[in-house]
């Protein structure tokens, strides 16, 4: 049985690292556009981020002022056992986002929408957000912890079966021109794209294709998978770059997850994560072990099938 303790100490772990340590895959992907961007300003934005995550680090300090919106995926092996139960497992997330938002320290972004009362440690209604996923086997859980930026970012539009690729084409667009523009975004960053589901799924599929795979990982799909990489480079070929400056390095990869959806419908959604790509993540086994990674796995063959039964 995993021990509330074990959740809550690694729970507080997670919330610093993902605050404090850019991931690998997105620091790589990062320096590989640093070196062909062209454009003076995003290029000059795009070393300043760069220096921005040394000096995070070595001052294990959060690399950027506006640490976001906290939020929590956790994946169940189908044999875990918990100390209490969900109910138990919620609280000591609650318990780990408000220590962390105190002892990092976090920005405390989350207010009532209505009477703006702000608790001062990113705990209230609905927040953190806790969502969930299982696998078929295991004894263990995983803790995901992602601090995406609340404001912008994200769209949504009901296209239909005759708009075809192109028509999702144009709306992928469309919204990083209207993110860069606006400054509704942080850019360079991954992008999500959700296809299919109803209104809310595709608006999650989106959100977790951008916050839950990782630079340089593909759809198993093959057709989707060239679609990825087309809307990648299509992405950087608009003219704008890092935070809508001129220049080429909008997107740092481009990340699709599908859902089958209504026959007269293809709903569609696009999430732009944050330029500091803020994730954690740690395994929990029933015997206590704990082991620490950046990588969430979380689309697996179980998470994609088709079929009635697994």
């Amino acid at each position: 049985m995993i021990s509330l303790k074990t959740i809550e100490n690694t729970a507080a772990v997670l919330m610093k690292k993902a605050a404090v340590e850019i991931p690998n895959d997105y620091l790589s992907g990062l320096k590989a556009m640093a070196k062909v961007e062209d454009g003076d300003l995003s290029s000059f934005v795009l070393q300043a981020m760069l220096e921005n995550y040394e000096v995070a680090k070595e001052d294990s300090r959060a690399m950027c002022g506006d640490t976001g919106c906290p939020r929590w995926y956790i994946k169940m092996g189908n044999e875990s056992s918990i100390e209490g139960g969900p109910v138990a497992l919620e609280s000591a997330l609650r318990r780990a986002t408000a220590s962390a938002t105190s002892s990092i320290p976090l920005r405390p972004n989350r207010v009532h929408p209505l009477w703006r009362t702000d608790h001062d440690n990113n705990v209230g209604i609905g927040a953190p957000e806790i969502e969930y996923g299982f696998e078929p086997e295991g004894d263990w859980i995983d803790l995901i912890t992602v601090h995406k930026g609340g404001l912008f970012g994200t769209d949504y539009r009901m296209l239909f079966p005759s708009d075809g690729i192109q028509g999702i084409k144009r709306f992928f667009l469309d919204s990083l021109v209207s993110f860069g523009k606006r400054g509704l975004a942080c850019q360079p960053a991954i992008i999500g794209i959700g296809i299919g589901g109803s209104k809310d799924s595709c608006m999650v599929l989106g959100k977790r294709a951008a916050c839950l795979r990782v630079v340089g990982d593909k759809n198993p799909d093959p057709k989707i998978a060239e679609l990825e990489e087309e809307f990648k480079e299509l992405g950087n070929s608009i003219g704008m770059g890092a935070m809508g400056f001129v220049g080429k390095s909008m997107v740092i990869d481009c990340n699709i997850e599908v859902g089958y959806c209504h026959t007269g419908g293809m709903q569609m959604s696009v999430h732009a994560f944050c330029l500091s790509s803020r994730r954690a993540v740690a395994r929990i086994y029933d015997t206590g072990d704990v082991e620490y990674r950046t990588d969430p796995n979380w689309f697996t063959a179980y998470q994609r099938r088709e079929t009635v039964e697994w």
